[in-house]
């Protein structure tokens, strides 16, 4: 379960002590419109964005491509690495791309600019989202996404009794 940050101001009336917080509009959100059900997930999934995108770093490069209305892919350009030096992790909404890879230093090697840095990366999917396959090619893993529509998410008549 997320942390969740409140902020707490304290003011004195008298010889009273008044608490009020400052929440945020997601931690109000059901209360603030009586028509939102179940949104609480919604507002989960943007938080663990927001921790993801935080703990990430620019390595490595990446590119994310939309292909007809429910494909996606992901192109990692990761130059140096083989199969065996890569770990891809689909938990729980989040598609984890790490290194197992060593760093190896070498007597032999005079200038390094090739990086093979350890990394993590983090997506976070949404619900529809499923992980097809992923391959390593020219020193670019792609990992094909696509978006499953449920039969109980397209649209069909209710019958009036």
């Amino acid at each position: 379960m997320p942390l969740r940050v409140v902020k707490i101001n304290l003011a004195y009336i008298g010889d009273k002590k008044m608490v009020r917080t400052n929440l945020s509009l997601f931690d109000n959100f059901n209360q603030l419109t009586p028509y939102a059900v179940g949104f609480d997930r919604v507002f989960n999934r943007l938080n663990d964005y927001a921790s993801h995108q935080t703990q990430s770093t620019s390595f490595p490069p990446y590119n994310i491509k939309k292909e007809g209305d429910f494909n996606f892919e992901i192109e990692m350009a990761l130059a140096g690495f083989g199969k065996k030096d890569i770990e891809v992790e689909v938990a729980d909404g989040v598609l984890t791309v790490r290194s197992v890879k060593d760093n190896e230093e070498s007597d032999d090697v005079i200038h390094r600019g090739i990086s093979y840095r350890k990394f993590v990366r983090k997506f976070t999917m949404a619900d529809d989202i499923v992980v097809n396959s992923a391959k390593l090619e020219n020193g670019l893993l792609h990992i094909s996404l696509e978006r499953i529509v449920p039969e109980e998410k397209k649209p069909r008549l209710v019958d009036i009794k």
